[in-house]
């Protein structure tokens, strides 16, 4: 039977704030670097590299495929610099220095006054991504997430759907009564898995990426001074310049309608 749309579940990295460029990505560097390692990453093979899910997982993939290290010796090598990383990230969001993407402050807050509970399912550890979803509250004017889910709660990362699964146990909801959103191909896979619908808000690190699947794709939340862009719209929606809490409402009533237009 149609159900109505009860919550809405965000990814975090690259879905509520841009964080892999100037967050991760230099917080590795950092770790490199005061742990004596001469590796630097740059933009172009950190975009290779982040479609690895994972931050341990993302070091023991650079130093086997890259320079040349055992699969144990990377491990050992990841579990020592990750934590390390992990923390130069939480000091740089507690400067202040990871700002939410443009509109999503509006975007949620306007879902919790439409009476719509909000989620978080992350690959991200519960170390920084507790503080930054905070800080994202706070500097976005939104009340805090109702369930937050990380990476290291569940036995499997994206694009597994673990992450969804367990943040719909928690909210005592059905795949059906959610709209998830992502930014990226292993997120949109891991939404899908579920059998519930997806937004994407393409991330800079994902534009290159097909996002096939997702029941609409667009490239920002939005805002009067800087509309949005429409990149995919298989369910012919009426999309305005920012993304609305009656848009998903209309978003969701669609995929249940189910099927695409031939």
């Amino acid at each position: 039977m149609p159900t109505t749309l009860e919550a809405v579940v965000f990814d975090v990295d690259g879905t509520l704030a841009e964080t892999e460029r100037h967050g991760h990505r230099v917080a590795f560097n950092k770790a490199f670097e005061q742990q004596g390692y001469p590796y630097r990453w740059s933009d172009e093979l950190y975009r290779e590299l982040v479609k690895t899910t994972g931050g341990g997982r993302r070091i023991a993939r650079y130093l086997t495929e890259f320079e040349n290290f055992e699969p144990d010796e990377a491990r050992a090598v990841a579990e020592k610099l990750h934590p390390i990383k992990t923390q130069l990230f939480v000091d740089t969001i507690l400067a202040g220095e990871v700002p939410g993407r443009l509109g999503v402050g509006r975007f949620i807050s306007s879902i919790q006054q439409a009476g719509i509970r909000t989620a978080v399912a992350t690959t991200g550890t519960t170390s920084w991504v507790h503080p930054l979803v905070k800080h994202l509250s706070e500097e976005g004017g939104f009340e805090p997430f109702e369930v937050v889910v990380t990476g290291n709660e569940v036995a499997n990362l994206k694009p597994a759907p673990d992450l969804f699964q367990e943040a719909l146990r928690r909210l005592g909801l059905q795949p059906h009564q959610v709209v998830m959103v992502e930014d990226s191909r292993n997120g949109v896979r891991s939404a899908m898995a579920t059998g519930g619908p997806c937004l994407a808000v393409r991330g800079e690190y994902a534009l290159t990426e097909e996002l096939e699947g997702a029941d609409l794709i667009v490239d920002s939340y939005g805002d009067e001074a800087s509309p949005l862009t429409v990149l995919s719209n298989p369910r012919e929606l009426t999309v305005g310049p920012m993304l609305t809490p009656e848009l998903l409402v209309e978003l969701h009533r669609r995929r249940q309608e189910g099927g695409y237009r031939a």
